[in-house]
């Protein structure tokens, strides 16, 4: 059932078994998971089904460069369905040597390994309609497919791991049925403002929750367990707001939360002629049950430990768009479409290249000496991103000359300094707002160095064609639109350790009995995977263990209790 937090009386007081705040992907996936529980479940939502400029408002803070790190109000999403409502559905798992640890990356090593994930990623890969998990060429098609790149053989780089896209799907919207008639109790609007804890000694208990509406509604949910799963940089300032059993905040005596905050590494460079290769295809196959798949050039497990990188892809990319003299009709068109681009897109698409109007003339004369490629393009764009239930993913261009740049995502190292942290300014609800400080290191620009280095190389080798990059430029093309987009990892990190890690391997903080994260926080190192999947799986993987943990049992219900029947009277 869905209820308003508006229509809760002041003063009330919910019983539930598990309280679960954020219904975003992580959130949505535990109250699926649940639903058959048997156990009474809460889930609390700061938004409602659509964005709201007041709610979203309480997700404003402060950097301290924005041409680093976005301020933290973008990239973000704070109403139903949460970032699923921006995200682009690019689906992948991690590898194995993403939990491994690693000699040359700083506080690498999960407490779980990939077999630990390997039940929960087919059914997190059905929940993000991303279709079969099956991502090698060889797995996904029963069919042979072209090669990406003909005549292309290493050892270094394999070319066969795929991405599977989503719809993209809206968890908001796809699963809000299923919600509103089940037996989980979703509140919209509800704000949580803080755990009571400050009595709690190390491994205690805390709750119950303080809710708090905009409108000045406030009542209290009091449960046996708690759920943080409101994203990287949220999940963070919650736990920071509540000062805990050591006063620096839940889960922070060691003065780990917030802290080795990490996004990805990610940027485009060089040109890669492949006019000698047999053939090049770096566009989309579409699996047998209508789902886009694409493969990109991979840095292999013995590869990164002999080069002692960290995890590495790259895509065969188009020209730089705001640059005319391209002379492309087709990305011309999308420079022109630049107004309605989305602003998580055109940062990386268009850069901070200023719209003067004499560029924008000379992307309009592309496309007019291109017209019937250039109509194409806009037909294509309008049926299969607009109307499409289903959308293609991104515009592939394909040159005639197989001249391409190269589009990288790196594994961005654990550190320290890289941190989230309270500001002095509060928002709406007196909750104090987040300083994003996020920062990269040398490992970082060591990993996107020797990955490109070793790519040229192979590709010289294989004599399929050539990479030419300037090695001195690495570092601003890496930087130069900052940490990559809605990744925020890290931030509540998982270990065996208090003094390195916030959450043990079920997720549950280590100073509480009852407290447990889902979502990127907990992630130890960030891979080369776009994490929605992963947060998907773990996710699931925590509602398991909440299933075994709190199953149902005769439960005498807490004095003064409300019940929502109760509380909507």
């Amino acid at each position: 059932m869905i209820l308003d937090a508006n229509t809760i009386p002041t003063g009330s007081v919910l019983d539930a078994d598990i309280c679960i705040v954020g219904a975003g992907a992580a959130g949505i996936t535990m109250a699926l998971a649940l639903m058959d529980s048997g156990l009474d479940v809460v889930l609390l939502e700061s938004g409602g089904p659509r964005a709201e400029k007041d709610t979203q408002a309480l997700y404003q803070g402060t950097v301290p460069d924005v041409r680093m790190h976005s301020e933290p109000d973008r990239y973000r999403a704070r109403r139903m369905g949460g970032s699923t409502t921006i995200w682009g559905g690019r689906c992948m798992p991690m590898d194995p040597i993403d939990f491994e640890t690693r000699a040359y990356i700083p506080l690498s090593g999960w407490p779980i390994g990939l077999d630990d994930l390997l039940p929960y990623y087919p059914h997190a890969n059905q929940i993000c309609e991303a279709g079969d998990f099956a991502y090698t060429a060889e797995t996904a098609f029963e069919h042979p497919i072209r090669p990406m790149i003909g005549g292309f053989d290493s050892t270094v780089f394999s070319t066969d791991t795929l991405e599977r896209f989503s719809c993209p799907t809206d968890f908001g919207k796809r699963y809000g049925e299923r919600l509103r008639t089940g037996p989980v109790r979703v509140i919209h609007h509800a704000n949580l403002v803080g755990l009571d804890s400050t009595s709690a000694a190390d491994g205690a208990a805390v709750g119950p929750a303080r809710v708090r509406t905009l409108s000045g509604v406030a009542f209290t949910v009091r449960a046996r367990a708690y759920v943080l799963a409101a994203g990287g940089l949220e999940t963070a300032r919650l736990l920071l707001a509540s000062p805990g059993a050591s006063g620096r905040g839940l889960g922070n005596s060691c003065d780990v939360v917030g802290r080795y905050y990490m996004c990805h590494i990610a940027g485009t460079i060089g040109t890669v002629d492949l006019a000698s290769a047999a053939s090049v295809w770096h566009g989309y196959e579409v699996s047998d049950e209508g789902v886009y798949c694409r493969r990109r050039l991979a840095l292999r497990p013995a590869a990164q430990r002999r080069l002692r990188a960290g995890n590495f892809v790259a895509r065969l990319h188009h020209p730089r768009i705001p640059d005319a003299g391209h002379g492309n009709s087709i990305l011309s068109a999308l420079y022109l479409a630049r107004p309605i681009v989305p602003y998580e897109y055109a940062k990386r698409l268009y850069g901070d290249t200023p719209g003067t109007f004499g560029l924008w003339l000379r992307h309009l004369r592309n496309v007019v000496l291109g017209v019937p490629a250039a109509v194409s393009f806009v037909w294509q764009l309008f049926t299969r991103r607009k109307l499409a239930e289903r959308k293609f993913p991104s515009i592939i261009v394909h040159p005639r000359n197989r001249r391409y740049s190269l589009d990288f995502h790196a594994e961005q190292e654990p550190n320290a300094q890289s941190r989230v942290s309270l500001g002095t300014d509060v928002d709406a609800l007196g909750v104090p707002r987040l300083h994003v400080d996020w920062r990269y290191t040398p490992g970082d620009v060591e990993t996107v160095k020797v990955a490109l280095a070793a790519l040229a190389d192979e590709l010289r080798n294989s004599g399929v064609g050539s990479f030419e990059y300037d090695p001195a430029q690495v570092e601003m093309e890496m930087t130069r639109y900052g940490a990559y987009g809605g990744h925020h990892i890290g931030t509540a990190r998982m270990g065996r350790d208090p003094h390195d890690s916030v959450v043990n391997s079920d997720c549950r903080v280590h100073e509480c009995s009852n407290l447990y994260v889902a979502g990127a926080a907990v992630f130890p190192t960030s891979s080369q995977a776009n994490p929605t999947l992963t947060i998907v799986a773990l996710a699931l993987r925590l509602a398991a263990h909440l299933r075994r943990e709190y199953a149902p049992a005769a439960r005498t219900p807490v004095a003064g209790a409300t019940t929502l029947e109760t509380a909507r009277t």
